[in-house]
């Protein structure tokens, strides 16, 4: 076991300095925090939409949730034009409120620019093998994917677009990514709920991680559908803690192999101190979307 190596992982990629971010507001709700970067382009080509006030940045677009995704999606598209966003992918994110309640969608490639948080649902593949070792299925990105080519991943993980329940999206990224079909995943409940946050070259990375536990029998393998998996592996979890050591994991796909690890008590006598460490990102399941800032 290599428990301080993966205290260290821990500890650089949830850990960072939030002074060097200030607070977003839009309308009276705290929804997001930007860069200095993004501080001074938003208050300079957008001073119709963004002023500086004594708590933070305001974002001045008022009204319904229609109308304020429309204004939002108008000064992204000019953001794009200027050439400050890459990554467009053309599918939109919902923003949540406080209360939980949607607020507005915007495209997701302008979330971290304004360190709005989204939401995505992450899947641990587990199967219990004949001496009864429990085994991780994991996940080779193609080489061909734009963001993180032949990185380690979760069996399945994938954003939550605009309008889609965590349910149907739990469903829709198990079949195109593993192949699993929807009578195994129909009523899974999440084991854990992430806050993963970082500082990423477009702006702040926030996002809400529902971690869910599957169990496949020996002997059923996953087949990603849309192309986006190289290979799956199924992997005993000393090696799922040797890839997570060495950094060959998405960040977001390690912190849940992490929780996963942990909650199955792979660290033993030591597991208190991997939990301690996790408390930083996890979060109580009563908390089911809306933002942290």
């Amino acid at each position: 076991m290599q428990v301080d190596a993966v205290l260290g992982y821990l500890d650089k990629v949830t850990r960072f300095d939030a002074r060097q971010f200030t607070p977003l507001f839009i309308g009276k709700e705290r929804m997001g925090c930007v860069n200095a970067q993004w501080k001074e382009r938003l208050l300079q080509h957008e001073p119709q939409w963004f002023e500086e006030t004594f708590q933070g940045l305001q974002c001045k677009v008022t009204g319904s949730y229609r109308s304020i995704s429309h204004t939002l999606a108008q000064a992204a598209r000019r953001w794009q034009q200027a050439g400050w966003l890459n990554g467009w992918r053309n599918e939109n994110f919902t923003a949540f409120r406080q209360d939980g309640s949607p607020y507005f969608e915007l495209e997701r490639a302008a979330f971290r620019p304004l360190g709005l948080t989204s939401r995505a649902v992450h899947v641990n593949g587990l199967c219990r093998t004949d001496d009864g070792e429990v085994r991780m299925w994991v996940g080779r990105r193609s080489p061909h994917k734009a963001v993180d080519p032949n990185r380690m991943d979760n069996l399945v993980g994938g954003g939550v677009a605009a309008g889609e329940t965590l349910e149907l999206a739990l469903e829709r990224e198990s079949w195109e990514e593993a192949g699993v079909a929807r009578e195994l995943v129909v009523d899974l409940q999440p084991s854990s709920l992430l806050l993963a946050q970082r500082p990423v070259a477009r702006g702040l990375h926030r996002e809400w991680l529902y971690a869910y536990d599957l169990w496949l029998a020996p002997g059923q393998s996953p087949a990603c559908q849309d192309g986006e998996v190289a290979e799956h592996l199924l992997l005993p979890f000393f090696e799922v803690e040797q890839l997570l050591v060495a950094e060959r994991f998405m960040i977001d796909a390690a912190l849940v192999c992490t929780d996963c690890l942990c909650r199955h008590g792979y660290w033993g006598g030591h597991n208190q101190k991997m939990a301690d460490a996790l408390a930083r990102v996890r979060h109580g399941m009563a908390r089911k979307q809306g933002a942290i800032v």
